[in-house]
């Protein structure tokens, strides 16, 4: 019995459309799933194309996914108009055309993806793998490295494995037996050590102020939390505080918002069990910004401009509230 399921016709669908006079780029919004999945797909369309990079649409500073890079060698660069320029064919993983307005610029041949299907399907990609069930995407491109026979050298199996752990917040959020079974073959070629080390680089010194907001202005609704930090210098910092709140006992979600630039920034993070962060943050924000996630992590971003003046803070705390606001407390 094969160690990960068998899916040959689909492998030669894809493996067709690679050719060798033409340069792919591989598209991802970054973060360390997209990361590793962006290598895994550059090694394997290999020498069968003429050039492949991968680019990402977001600013990286958080320091663990620069370290992640630094450490393991991976060539990513900023997505911009003279970079797609270079290229003839685009890939996204780990992300789909309607999660961002900047995908939507482009045509994407290719799609490999574990989150939620778009309710409206993308019908320009040649081929498209979505798999919401499984809990990183990482896990899926696994698969591909292990049915086409290539194993994985050193770095890019502790790429795969970190992206495994970091999605599935070390299998404590929804996860398949998929997601175990590729950690657990990664684990034989990857450097352990290096991902711990990545993992010492997670916050800055310089965003501890921000943990010093987020508890001053916490606030319990029914069985969540939520604190909006004004604006931040690094929208990751809402990210990190997010996964921290989740560790409050008898909390079941918690909502963290910032304003970075332009845009108002909202973290969504649940135990999975009773709401739908995914379908909370599309349902709450899709009409006026880029919205959505999985069952226990989703995000939301909004132009500052469609709020027509409104208070940010004010602003999410109606949506989550629905305008009731007996149910808040100060914490």
């Amino acid at each position: 019995m094969a160690y990960f399921k068998k899916f040959d016709e689909e492998l030669h669908q894809l493996l067709s459309l690679f050719k060798k006079d033409e340069r792919w780029l591989i598209v991802v919004n970054a973060d360390p799933d997209s990361l590793a999945s962006a290598m895994a797909l550059k090694r394997i369309m290999g020498r069968k194309v003429q050039g492949v990079g991968i680019a990402h649409i977001n600013e990286v500073k958080r320091l663990d996914n620069l370290a992640m890079i630094h450490y393991l060698r991976i060539p990513a660069q900023r997505l911009i108009p003279t970079v797609i320029a270079q290229y003839d064919k685009f890939a996204i993983v780990d992300s789909q055309p309607h999660h961002h307005p900047d995908f939507e610029k482009i045509k994407f041949s290719v799609i490999i993806d574990h989150h939620p299907h778009a309710e409206e399907p993308y019908a320009e990609a040649e081929y498209t793998d979505i798999r919401p069930e499984y809990g990183s995407n990482s896990a899926m491109l696994t698969e591909y490295l292990y049915n086409l026979k290539i194993r994985p050298a050193k770095l890019l199996a502790t790429a795969l494995a970190y992206g495994i752990k970091t999605d599935t917040q070390s299998f404590e959020r929804p996860f398949i037996d998929a997601d175990i079974k590729a950690f657990r073959y990664l684990t034989k070629y990857a450097d352990m050590d290096i991902i711990k080390r990545i993992m010492r680089s997670e916050i800055h010194p310089d965003w501890l102020k921000y943990f010093s907001r987020a508890f001053y202005n916490l606030r319990r609704i029914g069985t969540g939390l939520y604190s909006h930090l004004g604006k931040v210098e690094n929208p990751d910092t809402l990210v990190i505080l997010a996964d921290f709140f989740m560790r409050v006992h008898d909390v079941s979600w918690d909502v963290v918002s910032g304003v970075y630039e332009e845009t108002l920034v909202v973290i969504f993070r649940g135990d999975a069990l009773r709401k739908d962060m995914g379908k909370l943050a599309s349902n709450l924000f899709s009409d006026i910004g880029s919205a959505g996630g999985h069952k226990a992590a989703a995000r939301a971003e909004i132009p500052l401009e469609a709020l027509e003046d409104a208070d940010p803070e004010t602003y999410v705390v109606k949506k989550l509230t629905k305008g009731k606001r007996k149910g808040i407390k100060r914490i």
